[in-house]
């Protein structure tokens, strides 16, 4: 039985033959820049060949880690900057994205650091410019609908097309700030459905362009927004039904008129009560599992929603990766994969990006369980 075959069996709450381990397949499973340097210095490769994506984006994996640890998954896409945009370069260090907010490294992240809508009224979120979706570079899809077709024709590898815009809650927090968003989210109904609205249409032209040219040769997809703290939703189930689920489902369902890749989110922190409403609005795969939020273990997830969506991640990047001993690593991503691997529905990955603080022999430790007991 082949990887997508079993990603398959995996997606029908079916026990694979070999479970399926992502580890670099799509942005939300990786590392960052100095842990991945340290991990190919430990396992001998030298400096990273390749991978690099444009000014300010995520890269990805160096193939040769890939191949070394047997990983499933293989990526394609980006988050688009058109060219007609606020996109500025001002050092190696900062610049202004393509919806204008500005972005500082901060040596492990873009950091925002202003929020050009915050206090806006209506009429000014409504003269405010947009990126022009028209504008992004026909080359720049047309690159990753190559590689896909390549990826899909020449290998067997399960193949991820990466989430070409940002979603829409995370967009209105670095736009206006969070203090100022979460207040609009109660108080100003207009001013967040307009807001929303935007962003939707924006997203819609990005999304048919890019699935059009990648979608018949990909087997899953994602999108990314953080929907949760540590302890719960930023906003009550209630809330999110009103305000931003309307606009979240049409995303997804809009992404699936062009490819019949299934669909995963990321939303980091508990998001156990927007579960139901995640699955309503077309989610298929969860990540990334962080098992020290709240109600965010992996015995409660696979009791009461196992057979409705499927799990990716689960390994705690907390705690347990940075500070655990190897034997405890093993452990835990043994117990993970027979709690979570149990009639399928589960990818194998970390619980977040890989970042510096967790040393390569734990990370190396991990993968290797994983491949240990890919068949428990």
């Amino acid at each position: 039985m082949g990887r997508r075959e079993d990603f398959a069996r995996t997606m029908r709450h079916e026990k694979p033959e070999n479970l399926i381990i992502d580890f670099g397949g799509n942005p939300l499973s990786s590392m960052e820049g100095e842990s991945e340097n340290k991990l190919l210095e430990f396992l001998g490769f030298g400096k990273k060949q390749g991978g690099d994506l444009p000014f300010g984006k995520t890269r990805r994996l160096d193939e040769r880690l890939l191949k070394y640890f047997d990983i499933d998954t293989r990526s394609v896409g980006e988050i688009f900057t058109p060219q007609d945009s606020h996109f500025q370069k001002i050092s190696e260090t900062e610049y202004i994205d393509e919806w204008g907010i500005r972005r500082r490294f901060t040596g492990l992240y873009w950091e925002s650091v202003n929020t050009p809508l915050k206090g806006a009224t209506l009429e000014e979120l409504n003269a405010y410019r947009f990126p022009d979706p028209d504008s992004i570079d026909e080359r720049q899809i047309a690159a990753h609908a190559a590689r896909a077709k390549e990826l899909y024709e020449t290998t067997d590898y399960v193949i991820c097309a990466e989430h070409p815009v940002y979603g829409i809650f995370e967009l209105g927090c670095w736009m206006c700030g969070f203090e100022d968003f979460l207040y609009r989210m109660a108080l100003d109904e207009e001013w967040i459905h307009r807001f929303f609205e935007r962003v939707l249409e924006y997203q819609k032209k990005v999304i048919q362009r890019y699935y059009t040219a990648v979608g018949p040769y990909i087997h899953y997809t994602s999108s990314g927004d953080d929907f949760a703290t540590q302890n719960a939703p930023f906003v009550s189930p209630d809330m999110f039904r009103e305000r931003v689920k309307p606009y979240f489902k049409e995303r997804i369902a809009y992404t699936k008129r062009f490819t019949k890749a299934k669909y995963l989110h990321h939303s980091c922190g508990s998001v156990y009560r927007l579960i139901d409403d995640l699955v309503d609005c077309g989610v298929e795969i969860l990540n990334p599992i962080q098992p020290k939020a709240a109600d965010m273990q992996p015995r409660g997830l696979k009791a009461a929603y196992g057979e409705k969506i499927v799990f990716h991640g689960g390994i705690d990047t907390q705690e347990l990766l940075p500070f655990a001993s190897e034997s405890q690593i093993e452990e835990t991503v043994h117990e993970t994969i027979e709690i979570l691997n149990r009639d399928g529905g589960y990818i194998f990955a970390a619980a977040h990006n890989i970042q510096p603080d967790v040393n390569p022999r734990s990370l190396t430790v991990m993968l290797n369980a994983a491949r240990k007991y890919r068949r428990a």
